[in-house]
């Protein structure tokens, strides 16, 4: 059985305040201890908030990121601190997701990594954010991110 080095966290474990912003919050990794295995992780925040930039109101959004990793994983509690610094953080709903899907990027170099944001009425109409780094590998099991599309009461 593979065991995870949690050495170098600093988060895990500790009582750590949610930072200022994301600019501020600390992502951290931990070794994938089954390189080469085509892996979908999923996290999913349905109760992701951040600030419109104009108006400085609440928008809120529920987020899926998959990700196959190549050497590293993202550590939950952290990836947890990152996206809650974004609720006091004004930006429109796609710096927002393109914003969180290049950190993880950058922090992982995973085989693939895909985002769907799919935020709530403002104003009266959804938008939703979809990205991706390409094609996922063909032999990978990629579910659909299952949410539905916003049909208000109707």
């Amino acid at each position: 059985m593979t065991r995870t080095d949690v050495s170098g966290l600093t988060q895990l474990g500790a009582k750590t305040d949610l930072p200022a912003s994301p600019d501020a919050a600390v992502l951290e990794r931990v070794p994938y201890g089954h390189p080469g295995s085509l892996a979908n992780v999923r996290f999913t925040a349905p109760e992701f908030t951040s600030l419109c930039p104009m108006t400085g109101q609440p928008d809120f959004a529920h987020i899926v990121i998959d990700y196959i990793p190549r050497d590293w994983l993202v550590e939950s509690k952290s990836l947890k601190l990152y996206l809650h610094s974004f609720r006091n953080h004004g930006a429109f709903h796609e710096d927002c997701t393109l914003d969180i899907a290049k950190r993880l990027i950058g922090l992982l170099h995973p085989v693939w990594l895909r985002i769907g944001a799919y935020w709530y009425p403002r104003g009266g109409i959804p938008i939703d954010v979809f990205w991706q780094t390409g094609a996922p590998p063909e032999a990978a099991w990629v579910p659909e991110q299952g949410v539905p599309p916003y049909r208000g009461r109707g």
